[in-house]
């Protein structure tokens, strides 16, 4: 089998391979990028293709071009929830305009950047093994149309999304990497494209409609007459018919009568914290492959981009300190991660576990009744305050809800005490068991007060 050697094998060409990529590249390094798309289907990506106001890229590609090419609707000004019981909506208007962007020609200038930054991009290329010599990863086995390749290199970066095969081929039985991952922290998701005559009242709205199975619906518009909607439903939960409950919703909304379907697609993605470590001797996980997403609203671009660049860069301080262990340059990324979006998308993740042990109806209720920037905060931020009278107000609006308005309460600041521990993540492993017995701690007390079965 022939081998080729580079100084970075970056596994996956989306948002965090395509960063890392670009990152490392444009330093001097050898790099590529294994792709299992052809280039004509590279960049087609089932999501909801929304990014929230504030979002921020790492500047190691032309970030106007991409926006001009790709950002097809930066007039984002509120998120819309619909109660699917009343004719209410709540307006949750965002401090700075979101957009939404065309998912596919994204992706494309992405790895347009990566190339021109120096990588080589290897389309048609799915990757099959991992190369281990011990505990060190020292490459990939891959298959280029057709036929077999091996890859060689001191650092491996996987960003091959959802339940990646390489973190089932690999050994981390000796390493920090978490290997406490399950189908059941991950959610099943649909979604189409939608072509309309007229414009939607909601163009300058992300619209969420909560469904069954602790799911939700959304309305995200690329322009004012093209729609992204999708759904999904969380996989410990029993399965949705996603196509099914999309179309029935769809047909219910008289602004997308006579739509025209222009694309179609299905995808999995993480709806759990991101991994406590996402790193083993030469080998590092960024994106969907570790977890880098709101467990909320399952948004990932943005923190994608910074781990794929924030990987690169301890992948690069390694290479040139001469050692690629998991511990030094390559836990610095671990720690980047937990203290940035990390303890966020972790605060975020406590009201998923406390969402799952109750009923939709009855959280659509006490949703309903939360003031707009409360829940705003709860979904971006990982938890909210609100001043006195709105308290009042809420518990008036909550009447018959008022155990669980408490118990939300008590998630609440168990969430704010979650971001205080990882606030003190571990700047070595020496301290990343003790680190991890204090996080266990707060969730043991979410677990004895939500009564939800332990996630993890």
């Amino acid at each position: 089998m022939p081998a080729d050697s580079y100084d970075m094998v970056i596994v996956g060409g989306g948002t965090a391979g395509s960063f890392a990529a670009a990152t490392a590249a444009g330093e001097g390094l050898d790099v590529v990028i294994l792709e299992r798309k052809s280039p004509e289907e590279a960049g087609h990506i089932a999501c909801g293709d929304a990014v929230k106001g504030k979002s921020t890229f790492p500047e190691v590609i032309d970030l106007e071009y991409l926006r001009e090419e790709s950002f097809t609707n930066e007039n984002i000004q509120y998120a819309r929830f619909l109660n699917p019981k009343t004719e209410e909506n709540l307006d949750v208007r965002l401090d700075d305009p979101g957009a939404v962007l065309d998912r596919k020609r994204y992706g494309e200038i992405l790895l347009e950047e990566a190339e021109r930054a120096g990588a080589v991009v290897h389309f048609d290329t799915v990757v099959q093994d991992v190369i281990q010599d011990g505990e060190q990863v020292r490459g990939v086995t891959a298959t280029r149309k057709g036929s077999p390749k091996r890859y060689e290199a001191d650092i491996v970066i996987d960003a091959a999304g959802s339940l990646s095969l390489l973190q089932d081929k690999a050994d981390f039985s000796d390493a920090t990497f978490d290997t406490n991952v399950s189908y059941s922290q991950f959610c099943s998701a649909y979604r189409e494209i939608i072509e309309v005559d007229e414009p939607v009242d909601y163009a300058d709205a992300i619209v969420f409609k909560p469904t069954a199975e602790l799911g939700y619906l959304w309305y995200f518009p690329r322009t004012p007459t093209e729609i992204n909607v999708g759904l999904g439903f969380q996989m410990n939960k029993p399965p949705m018919k996603l196509v099914e409950v999309l179309k029935n919703d769809v047909k219910s909304r008289p602004e997308l009568k006579n739509g025209r379907v222009k694309d179609k697609l299905g995808a999995a993605l993480p709806t759990r914290r991101p991994y406590d470590s996402a790193t083993a001797p030469g080998y590092m996980a960024v994106g969907d492959a570790a977890g880098h997403v709101n467990p909320t609203t399952g948004g990932g671009i943005p923190g994608a981009a910074k781990a794929g660049y924030w990987a690169a860069k301890a992948g690069m301080k390694a290479l040139a300190e001469g050692t690629t262990s998991d511990e030094g340059a390559l836990w610095e990324y671990n720690h980047k991660v937990q203290t940035d979006f990390g303890k966020r998308f972790a605060a975020m993740d406590l009201y998923n576990i406390w969402g799952g042990a109750h009923d939709v109806d009855e959280l659509v209720d006490v949703v309903s009744a939360m003031p707009g920037q409360q829940l705003g905060d709860a979904l971006s931020k990982g938890n909210a305050s609100m001043p006195l009278s709105l308290k009042l107000k809420t518990v008036i609006r909550t009447f018959g809800h008022w155990d669980t308005l408490y118990e939300l309460a008590k998630v609440n600041k168990l969430a704010g005490r979650l971001k205080d521990v990882y606030d003190q993540y571990p700047t070595t492993p020496d301290g990343f068991e003790a680190w991890r017995d204090r996080r266990d701690g707060v969730m043991d007390d979410l677990y004895e007060i939500t009564g939800a079965a332990p996630k993890y």
